[in-house]
C-alpha cells in the first residue's frame, strides 16, 4: 500500500486545508504601511511635480532604471517645465535631450505627446483616462500610470514590478508571462480597492514593493509585508516552468548600433556627413541598416550632399 503524500504546503499541518489566494483587502493595507515607511524620494513623487513631471518620468522609466533617468529628468524638466515649452522644440531636440537613456523613439513620442497636450488640452495634462490614451505615445500602462499618479484616480497600474508581485503574491508563480494577459488585467482590476484614494496608493505601494523588495532576481520575503500570506512563498517558491524569460543583449546588436550613430548627431551642432557616422561601425551592412532604420523611424532625417541631422519637424 502506498503511503499517503504529505502536502507540499510547509506551513499548514496534515489535517488543516490549504490557504487560497491571498484577498485584495488583506493586501492593500500591508502594502502601503510598508510603502509609507520605505518610499524613496524620488522627485515625481514630489507634489511639485504636477501631471507633466508624471508624464515624463513615466516615458523615461520604461526599461530603463531610476540611476539613469533621475540626471535626464531633472535637466528636462529644468528646461521644458511643461509641455508647451517642449512642443515649441524641434522634435530632434528632445531627441538630443535623451541622450543615452536608450530607446529613443519615446522622445519623439514624448514630444508629440507635448504638441499634443498643447493643442487640444491648452497645455495642461488631462486627467481623464480616455483623453490620456488618446494622446499620441500613450498607451495603456502610461494612461493609467499619470491618472493614477499624478491625479489619484482609481486605475489597475501594470508595470512588470506590478505584474511580478501579483503573480507571486496572488498566483503563485515566479514570475509573470512575458506580455501582459487578460487574465492578468482581470486580477489587477479585482484587486484595487474601492476608493480612489487608497486605489492610486496601492498603485504607487504595489510597484515600489517589485521595484525595492519582490525584485526579478533576489527577492527579499523578509522584508516582504505580505511574505505570510505570498502563495508562491507558501507553496516552497517553485521555479519558472513557462516559456523561458527574454533576455536584453546590447553588445553588437542593431540597438548599439543605432545608438553609436545618434551619438554623432547628438553631439553636432549641425548636418554631419556620411563618412562621419561610416566610422562609428566597422560592418557597413549593419551600419547601413541601422541608420536606415534611425531615418523611418524618424530619428534621422536625410539631407542633400549625403549629410544627415536630428529631425526638426
Amino acid at each position: 500500500m502506498t503511503a499517503p503524500t504529505k502536502p507540499s504546503h510547509p506551513t499548514a499541518s496534515p489535517t488543516e486545508p490549504l490557504p487560497g489566494p491571498p484577498r485584495g483587502e488583506n493586501l492593500h493595507a500591508p502594502v502601503i504601511d510598508w510603502f509609507e515607511e520605505n518610499a524613496r524620494d524620488l522627485p515625481w513623487r514630489r507634489p511639485e511635480a504636477g501631471a507633466w513631471g508624471v508624464m515624463v518620468s513615466e516615458f523615461m522609466l520604461q526599461q530603463t532604471p531610476v540611476s539613469r533617468v533621475l540626471p535626464v529628468y531633472e535637466q528636462w524638466l529644468a528646461r521644458w517645465p511643461r509641455p508647451a515649452d517642449l512642443a515649441r522644440e524641434a522634435p530632434g531636440e528632445a531627441v538630443r535631450a535623451w541622450g543615452r537613456l536608450g530607446y529613443p523613439r519615446r522622445a519623439l513620442r514624448l514630444h508629440g505627446a507635448a504638441v499634443a497636450i498643447t493643442e487640444r488640452h491648452g497645455g495642461d495634462v488631462p486627467a481623464d483616462h480616455a483623453q490620456l490614451l488618446a494622446l499620441p505615445g500613450i498607451g495603456e500602462y502610461t494612461a493609467a500610470a499619470v491618472a493614477s499618479f499624478a491625479y489619484g484616480r482609481r486605475h489597475p497600474v501594470l508595470d512588470t514590478n506590478v505584474r511580478r508581485v501579483l503573480a507571486r503574491a496572488v498566483t503563485g508563480v515566479q514570475y509573470p508571462p512575458n506580455a501582459t494577459t487578460a487574465a492578468e488585467r482581470r486580477l489587477a482590476r479585482a484587486l484595487l480597492p474601492d476608493d480612489e484614494p487608497t486605489a492610486a496608493r496601492w498603485a504607487a505601494a504595489s510597484m515600489e514593493l517589485g521595484a525595492l523588495v519582490c525584485t526579478a532576481k533576489s527577492e527579499s520575503c523578509h522584508r516582504c509585508p505580505i511574505a505570510a500570506q505570498c502563495a508562491w512563498r507558501l507553496a516552497g517558491k517553485p521555479e519558472h516552468d513557462g516559456p523561458p524569460r527574454r533576455g536584453q543583449t546590447y553588445a553588437g546588436t542593431d540597438r548599439q548600433v543605432r545608438g553609436r550613430l545618434l551619438a554623432v548627431l547628438r553631439e553636432a551642432h549641425g548636418p554631419v556627413p556620411q563618412a562621419a557616422l561610416d566610422r562609428v561601425w566597422h560592418e557597413p551592412v549593419q551600419r547601413a541598416r541601422a541608420l536606415d532604420g534611425l531615418v523611418a523611424d524618424g530619428l534621422v532625417e536625410p539631407l542633400a550632399d549625403g549629410l544627415y541631422r536630428l529631425p526638426m519637424t
